[in-house]
């Protein structure tokens, strides 16, 4: 939670910043409407207070990883501590796991990987049902990626309307 309110130009630099992390502060400037000094005071700001935590560079996973993207829902025989815990920290030491999350309702978590293959896939879920109280593991794989950000759509979801359904 923020501790404070973002105003207008806080929210432009955010999501510039999530579109182009490599932009120069002088080019932030410009393309927010702010000169120079208080663009680079309120970057250094939001990055103080963590709402910037860092920055880093989008890489096509399936180049480095293979073409499959995967979801798994797990299910462990029960939720007690030292079992999420044991399983988090396995799974977060896989390269192939590029996201994680424990999740509300049923399955107990959700892990997003990329393998290169089948066989690839078969290996890896071998050694998800190795790991201590996974009771149930489920895949869904993705058949096209229809959008991907880094970060939402920050000024637009603050200065604009959700689009009509109609």
């Amino acid at each position: 939670m923020p501790e404070r309110d973002l105003d207008t130009f806080d929210l432009k630099i955010l999501q510039v910043l999530s579109e182009e992390g490599r932009i120069s502060w002088r080019d932030l400037a410009d393309r927010i409407g702010l000169s120079f000094s208080p663009t680079l005071r309120r970057v250094r700001r939001l990055e103080e207070e963590g709402t910037i935590r860092g920055y880093m560079a989008s890489i096509d996973e399936t180049r480095v990883l293979g073409s499959m993207v995967v979801f798994i829902s797990v299910t462990l025989e029960r939720q007690i501590k030292e079992n999420l815990t044991i399983f988090e920290d396995k799974v977060a030491r896989l390269p192939k796991v590029i996201g994680g999350f424990l999740i509300s309702g049923n399955p107990d978590y959700l892990i997003h990987a990329v393998v290169r293959d089948l066989k690839h896939y078969q290996t890896f879920l071998d050694y998800m049902t190795t790991l201590p109280g996974v009771a149930r593991i489920q895949s869904n794989f993705a058949v096209k990626t229809f959008v991907r950000r880094a970060a939402p759509l920050i000024a637009s979801s603050k200065t604009r309307k959700m689009p009509s359904s109609e």
